[in-house]
């Protein structure tokens, strides 16, 4: 085992007050593409570029488009939980680990075992409508045909943050006391480039930052350990 991914064990062994902060990297194991990597979700030709297919204005102006490409794109059957979620699964059964904040929309991380899940941009596995705000399994959204509607009229829409959406500030708030009190926060699977997400990091008042991601990120210099690995591979060797 390398120099640093044992100092990761030591200090995880050593305490019972780590958070976790993971983006798309934690999911690609499981099969998911991520979203900004040469192969990602970005790079792939459709009729129109991912972020404005992906925003609330063309969601309300053209839900059918939207549907198609979600369908296509963001539902992934069959996909199971990797050696990353199962690691922090068992880290939170242990005591040591107190909360799994993400951006992934996947539910992955709670298939995997995890309670304390912060879900930032929401998850693709619940649906409501988009007028009067019921609840609607999501079934109908990820795999029916055409625009599901309400029985008020409304388009029914996934439980996800769009882009020019604001993040849930309960939610929001509840991520900041997470980090803020953290005695050590692992961020892990993300490029730290899509805010306000990424801003998250800079609540963090501890001495043990680590970063676990494959690419550099804009915080690799404030750091306290990084690790430029898939993050699975170095959960499996804590």
């Amino acid at each position: 085992m390398d120099e640093r991914t044992e100092t990761l064990k030591k200090w995880i062994s050593e305490s019972d007050n780590i958070v976790f902060f993971g983006g798309a990297g934690v999911s690609t194991e499981s099969g998911i593409p991520d979203f900004r990597s040469v192969d990602g979700l970005y790079n792939q030709k459709w009729k129109y570029p991912p972020e404005t297919i992906l925003s609330a204005s063309f969601f309300r102006r053209d839900p059918e488009e939207y549907y198609r490409f979600h369908r296509e794109k963001l539902v992934i059957d069959g996909v199971k939980p990797n050696r990353a979620h199962l690691a922090l699964a068992r880290l939170e059964q242990e005591g040591k680990l107190r909360a799994v904040l993400t951006q992934n929309i996947d539910g992955l991380h709670q298939a995997a075992g995890s309670k304390n899940v912060l879900e930032l941009h929401g998850s693709i596995l619940r649906a409501y409508c988009a007028k009067c705000r019921k609840p609607y399994p999501a079934e109908l959204m990820n795999h029916g045909k055409g625009v599901p509607r309400c029985g008020c009229g409304g388009v029914i829409r996934p439980d996800i943050v769009l882009y020019e959406e604001p993040l849930d500030q309960d939610v929001l708030t509840s991520a900041i006391n997470y980090i803020r009190n953290a005695e050590i926060l692992i961020v892990g699977g993300t490029s730290l480039n899509v805010y306000p997400a990424a801003g998250l990091i800079n609540y963090y008042r501890g001495n043990k930052l680590v970063l676990i991601n494959l690419s550099e990120t804009p915080y690799d210099s404030y750091a306290d350990l990084v690790i430029h690995e898939k993050i699975g591979e170095v959960f499996s060797r804590i």
